[in-house]
């Protein structure tokens, strides 16, 4: 037998849900060509010789010694918002480092295809410019096949991609804040169905950001009815105290479309978000959700505070109501007292040195209070801010909820990682190194085998990710070798960007893209259209 990789020695948590068990993986042409004993004795080729064996041996190119360790299929993060920064090996390195193969992109609603005018697309990078930054080899209207081939072979990770509803919306009605006419919404649908065609994943919305908090449940289901069992993936209109709210509407959404839905970072009291997942099965929606296991969240500082009459999804706008209206402003923060100390800031443009500050210590290091600062901060970056924010709905169970959520047939991973910034939450560094490290390994909320469900075959289900998510013959071989003894996060909210360990090899389509815990340089990830 002639193989490419053959991995040696280790356990084998395939993703079908079955325990480990020892087998060797044998990976040829991209895909795994045999999953167990290998045929002794083993010899590696010589490069460029891996020529027939007349004793039957296995002769393989390259080995990799997976003794002690487990062999898992490579990770989905189900929301990432690497649109951008997956073009850059530092980010691909932190994301091959926890096991993590493959980005779902296009999250909450905003991102840059499709868009055919310039104030779109100039919408998209604008206003989540402190989320997703400028997108390098993109700076005008594009397709979602223009996207997705500019990702493709150009990156370690693969990548799948969301129509983002927030930005189709703001392509064809600008930042309207009304109901869409029947031709807009028309022109909408349009974009839809060909975002669809060119190989996008789903629709996701941003409810909570503008213009997708204009959109009423109507609209949205109209627009998730050509998905044809892709999810409708949603960041709700609440969460926490509010979340029955928004799994009201999410459930409507997607009864009325015919879609499966999935709520993005899904967080607050287990006591009250795992009933709503209860209901929403007895109304036979097909439901899935991801979260990260972190107690804070992060974002656009724009979201967290402006009021609803600033017109947020115009930043130009925006800005010359800031400074017009002061006094409103600060009339609508007047009960802000117990904000502005959960709020570190995360990126701010101009303000480097404040990055990794709570909002007040900044503002007294500028000599100001933390209203009149976040003012400043907000019209000088001209809304381009972001942070990373305590949730105040969490309380003293707030790990217990993340725990029990988590265990919940429907989960699956998500870091929300946001890498834009010189102090980002740490989850897009760690997430998923800390699901195995704390989660599996030391709490033994899920066991190997179900943790390797969540986060790699489960997703890739849900999303229709060909022939990934397993590890069994013929499936492509993107494979992660684990030391379940040494995985684990070490990125932190004092130093957000430091690597995780434990997970040093790494194959995308049979290629080594991680070895000895460096990456290779190979680039061979691929832009996933669904199957």
């Amino acid at each position: 037998m002639n193989l490419d990789v053959l991995i040696i020695g280790g356990w084998v948590v395939d993703g079908t849900g079955a325990p480990p068990f020892r087998a060797d993986v044998g990976i040829a042409d991209g895909r795994i060509a045999v999953v167990g004993p290998s045929r002794p004795p083993v010899t590696q080729s010589p490069p460029g010789e891996p020529g027939a064996d007349p004793a039957g041996e296995t002769r393989a190119a390259a080995v990799i010694d997976a003794t002690g360790r487990y062999v898992l299929p490579g990770l989905v993060d189900c929301h990432a918002h690497g649109d951008a920064v997956v073009l850059d090996p530092e980010i691909q390195l932190a994301a091959l480092r926890q096991g993590v193969t493959t980005f779902v992109l296009g999250q909450d609603g905003l991102s840059y295809a499709p868009t055919t005018t310039k104030a779109g697309f100039d919408y998209a990078s604008r206003y989540f410019a402190a989320v997703n930054g400028g997108h390098p080899g993109v700076d005008g209207p594009v397709t979602v096949a223009e996207l997705l081939d500019g990702y493709d072979r150009a990156t370690a990770v693969n990548t799948a991609y969301l129509l983002p509803h927030g930005t189709i919306r703001f392509d064809v009605m600008g930042a309207a804040e009304r109901a869409p006419d029947a031709a807009e919404l028309r022109a909408m649908r349009e974009r839809v169905e060909r975002g669809l065609s060119e190989g996008a994943a789903g629709l996701s919305s941003g409810l909570e950001y503008a213009p997708g908090r204009y959109a009423d449940a109507a609209e949205l289901a109209h627009l998730c009815e050509p998905l044809g069992g892709l999810p409708y993936v949603t960041h709700m209109r609440g969460y926490g105290a509010s979340a029955a709210t928004g799994m009201a509407e999410a459930a409507e959404i997607g009864t009325r479309a015919g879609a499966p839905v999935h709520i993005s970072h899904y967080h607050g009291p287990a006591g009250t978000l795992l009933p709503l997942l209860d209901e929403a099965r007895r109304r036979d929606v097909d439901l899935s959700f991801d979260t990260y296991p972190y107690l804070r969240s992060s974002t656009i500082l724009a979201m967290v505070l402006l009021p609803p009459w600033v017109p947020a999804a115009d930043p130009d706008r925006a800005v010359a109501a800031l400074r017009a209206e002061p006094e409103r402003l600060a009339r609508d923060w007047a009960g802000f007292a117990d904000v502005w100390g959960r709020i570190t800031l995360s990126h701010a443009p101009g303000f480097e040195w404040a990055e990794g500050l709570t909002l007040p210590d900044a503002a007294g290091r500028h000599g100001m209070e933390p209203a009149e600062f976040a003012r400043t901060l907000l019209i000088e970056t001209r809304l381009e801010a972001g942070c990373v924010a305590a949730r105040p709905d969490e309380g003293p169970e707030g790990e217990a909820s993340i725990r029990a959520i988590l265990r919940d047939p429907g989960h699956t991973g998500g870091s929300d990682g946001i890498y834009v910034g010189g102090h980002p939450h740490p989850r897009g560094f760690g997430a998923f190194a800390r699901y195995l490290g704390r989660h599996v390994r030391e709490l033994g909320d899920l066991t190997w085998e179900q943790a390797t469900v969540h986060l790699a075959s489960h997703p890739a289900r849900r999303f229709r990710l060909p022939d990934r998510g397993l590890l069994r013959r013929g499936q492509v071989a993107d494979v992660i070798v684990v030391d379940p003894l040494r995985v684990a996060d070490t990125a932190t909210y004092e130093n957000p960007r430091s690597l995780a360990v434990g997970v040093d090899d790494v194959l995308v389509s049979g290629v080594p893209v991680l070895a000895g815990g460096r990456l290779t340089g190979a680039t061979p990830g691929r832009a996933l259209r669904p199957a």
